[in-house]
Formats: C-alpha cells, structure tokens, sequence
C-alpha cells in the first residue's frame, strides 16, 4: 500500500480504550443520502475553502485540526456542485472519522486493531457516493500515480513530526491470522456492501485498490508504511478486491493526525489545482491558491487587476475565470513567461469554445520592465502577484533591490486610498523592510500563512493609502539609490 509521513514514532503510554467513531451518513427521504465529504486546501485557505463551500453548497464547513483539511455534510443530489468548487485541490467521501482514538501502547497491538477496524466501517454509502461519482464524469483510461489525494505533506515543521515521504508496497501475498479474524467479524453493514459492490460491478469485474496512508504526529508506535500494509490487507481479505498501486479503481484513504482518524474513499483522480495550466514553468502556482489570493482581494465589477511578474499566467487566469467581470493585464520581463501566459490562455479559449461556451476573456498580456510599467499612474485597482522567493528564481540578495523597486512601482500605478495588493513572497525579511522604506505609500492590513512547495512563505494584503507618490523623503531616497545600484550594476557589466 501507498504511504505518506512516514516519520519516526514515539510510543503513547496513555490509557487504551475501544474506538468509537461519529456516524457521518444519514437519510433523507427528499434528497437522497447525506455523507461527509473532505477537502483538501491550500494551507492558511482553510477559512477561505469554509467561505465558499457556504457560500455555493450553502452547508458549514469544518476546518480540521490537520491544516489543509476540510469538512462537510452533503446530500448525494449536491455532488456534482462540490466538483465545481475553486478553493480544493482534491475531494473524498468520509466513511468513519475518530476524533480521538486510543492507540494501543505496541506497535503489534495498533496494527492488529487496525486490521480488525476495516471489517467493521460503514463502508455501504461511501461506497454508493463512489459509484455515483464515477457517472458524474468519462473515464479517460487508467489513473496515474500521484494525482492521488494527498495530506500536506508539504506541512510545515510545527505540524508535521518530520518531513513525510511517500512510500508504496504491494500488499503481501498471504493474509494473517488477525486479517482472518477480521473477516470473520463483518458486520451486517459491510456485508450487504460487499454483495451490492459483487452485484453492480459491470461483467463482474475484480476491483483493483490500493490504500495511502497520510501520518503527522510523534506519538505513534508505528510508521505509516506499517499502517497502510496491515489496513490495507484487512480490506483486501474482507472484499475480495484486488491491490494495484497504478491502476486501481478505487484509494482507501488512512488519514491520521495525532489522535484524530479519517478513513475515506477519494473522489478526485488528480489534483484540482491543475485545471488551468498546460505550460508549466519553474515557479507555477496552485491554481486554488490563486483562488484564495484573489478571493482575499474582493475583485470588484470593472476593477482592472494586474498582474507584474505573471510567470505562467496563473493568477489572472483564474481570475478572468471565476471573476469575470474584471479586467486583469498579466506581464513580464521574462519572454519565454510571457509566451507561456498566451499559451496557457490560448488552451482555456480552445477548451471554452470546444464546449460551446464563450471563448472570450478578460485579459491581456505584456512584455515589460517591472520597474517602469508602461501604465498610467494611479490607473490600477488590485495588484496580485507572486513574488521571486529567491530560490528557484533570482536571489535572496537581488530581492533586496528588487522588491523596494516593485513596491514603489506599484504604489505608483495603484489608485491612492481604494488600492489593494496581494503579494505572495516567502522573502519575508526583504519584503518587512522593503514596506518600512515605502513612505507611508503601503499599509499592511492582514497577512496570511500559506505552505508552498514545503516553503513557509506569507500572503500579504497590503492598501494604498492617501500618501502621494513621489512626495515622500523615502521616495526620494529609494529613486536615487535605485539609479546609483543600476549605474554600479552597469559599470560591473563594463567591467567584466
């Protein structure tokens, strides 16, 4: 079986009691069955993902201790609107959740547990939302590993025990004596749910599966490898389906923060975050996280939105997408990045008039110099951006000239008092002081955490306040050092 967080345990001396799990289905007579779906979500959008799942399902949401999670109850006839939502990156149905599960003291007494755990799950509706959701889309042939539905593994330091890794096994040829015993303990629940999975599967096709098991926490006696090989064999031997580590039909997820246990069923075969981009470059971003940066700016009817640094294009792409009544101007100094924006906007017009929808879209593209944009001053009302972080692109030490060059050029392009900018960097000290020598021309209203390709990097929103460009000491100060570190860059160059 697939794993993932596979860091080292520590053993739990707490008192082991018998888990009881919270029902997550029930009936309704008008509507179908309801069942409790998890998301995953960009870390620090986990508010944002509640805001829209309210806002378009209309049903509250739950933010999961396990940053990057959510959940929420829906009846079956809303399943096709929660494939629709632009804050997720991937989507399965709850079959048991724990919110505090008594691990047993050894690793044999938990993993045996565990075996016998999957013989006695409400697997029956799960199992129903899986198959409804299968006619929901076309199969395009068999999934691939790693679009899969995945923890966040990419959490930072604080959340997670040590760096996970993902690890995947087949199951072993030979059940155990415990997986035996567990097959023997089926409920009445699980039973009528194998039989309806032997009688509804077309031509009487085998089931191929596989289990991944997402860990975080230090107070496990067992690694997730171990939890995912010995679960896993207990649902082989209870249905009969057969392990495929790339060609399943369908994952078992074993999510298991600290002492809270979800098992699932996923529902998404890749990502979400990916439905935009068909140019990739160095840096590209989730478009969900692009969702939660633009939803954090409150895009407005006939707001004009740029985009400076627009790399692959990503951010105004979704918001000329799900934000339509704005205008966005994507740039950048970088030709092969501006070539790939109109590539990848290129791909969403052909997809929209291959559909039959309007293929038109708010937006336009530039080539340009970030620190003199051919754009008239006080003309912009949001900026959003995704910031050099010094690693894959530029350096840490040319951001310290960087980033107080694009700051002013911002301010000078956003309309003073109603103004705003969203910029995402995981440079913070640069940016911290970059904003301290603005004059005033910035004001930092609410920042918010975010994990980035493991990176820890922050998410400001910063308004334009009412201080006119070009009148400041600071101001002053910053154009004439900017041109004294142009003319000693230059004479470098001669020299060299």
């Amino acid at each position: 079986m697939s794993s993932q967080g596979d860091d080292v345990a520590e053993q739990s001396s707490n008192t082991v009691e018998a888990p009881t799990s919270s029902s997550s289905t029930e009936t309704d007579p008008t509507s179908g069955t309801t069942v409790t779906i998890g998301a995953t979500v960009p870390t620090g959008f986990e508010h944002t993902a509640a805001e829209e799942v309210k806002e378009k399902i209309g049903v509250d949401a739950q933010i999961s201790k396990d940053r990057g999670r959510i959940y929420f109850p829906i009846t079956t006839d809303k399943l096709s609107q929660v494939h629709l939502l632009r804050s997720v990156d991937n989507l399965f149905v709850v079959v048991a959740e724990y919110d505090h599960y008594q691990f047993k003291e050894s690793k044999e007494e938990t993993l045996s547990e565990l075996q016998e755990l999957a013989s006695k799950l409400p697997w029956t509706n799960a199992l129903e939302v899986w198959r409804l959701n299968r006619t929901l889309k076309k199969k395009k042939g068999h999934r691939k590993v790693g679009n899969t539905t995945k923890a966040k593994s990419n959490a930072e330091a604080s959340d997670v025990a040590a760096a996970p890794e993902a690890v995947q096994h087949e199951l072993p040829e030979e059940t155990s004596a415990a997986d035996g015993d567990a097959k023997a303990e089926r409920t009445p629940d699980s039973e009528t749910c194998q039989q309806d999975l032997d009688e509804n599967a077309p031509g009487a096709k085998l089931i191929k599966f596989r289990v991944t098991c997402n860990r975080a926490g230090d107070k496990h006696s067992f690694s997730s490898n171990e939890a995912a090989r010995d679960f896993g064999g207990a649902v082989q031997e209870f249905f009969q389906w057969k392990a495929d580590m790339t060609k399943f039909d369908i994952e078992v997820l074993l999510n298991i923060h600290n002492e809270e246990v979800v098992i699932g069923i996923a529902l998404t075969e890749e990502s979400l975050h990916r439905r935009n981009i068909s140019h990739f470059g160095p840096t590209t971003l989730r478009s969900t996280l692009c969702y939660g940066m633009l939803r954090l700016c409150k895009p407005q009817v006939s707001d004009i939105i740029l985009d400076p640094m627009c790399g692959t294009g990503a951010i105004p792409l979704e918001g000329a997408i799900e934000f339509s009544e704005s205008f966005y101007i994507a740039g950048d100094n970088n030709d092969m990045a501006v070539n790939r924006t109109v590539n990848n906007i290129c791909h969403i017009q052909k997809r929209r008039a291959d559909r039959g929808s309007p293929s038109g879209l708010p937006i336009d593209t530039v080539q340009w110099d970030l620190s003199n944009l051919p754009i008239r001053t006080s003309s912009v009302d949001i900026i959003i951006t995704d910031m050099p972080f010094g690693k894959r692109m530029g350096s840490r030490k040319k951001n310290w000239d960087l980033y107080p060059s694009c700051l002013r050029e911002m301010a000078r392009v956003c309309r003073p008092d109603s103004g705003k900018a969203v910029l995402l960097t995981q440079d913070k000290k640069c940016f911290a002081k970059a904003i301290s020598r603005m004059g005033g021309l910035w004001r930092k209203l609410h920042t918010v955490w975010v994990n980035v390709g493991g990176l820890h990097a922050g998410v400001y929103l910063l308004k334009r306040t009412t201080a006119v460009f070009g009148q400041t000491p600071e101001d002053v100060h910053e154009s004439r050092g900017r041109g004294d570190s142009q003319m000693k860059e230059k004479d470098d160059k001669e020299v060299s």
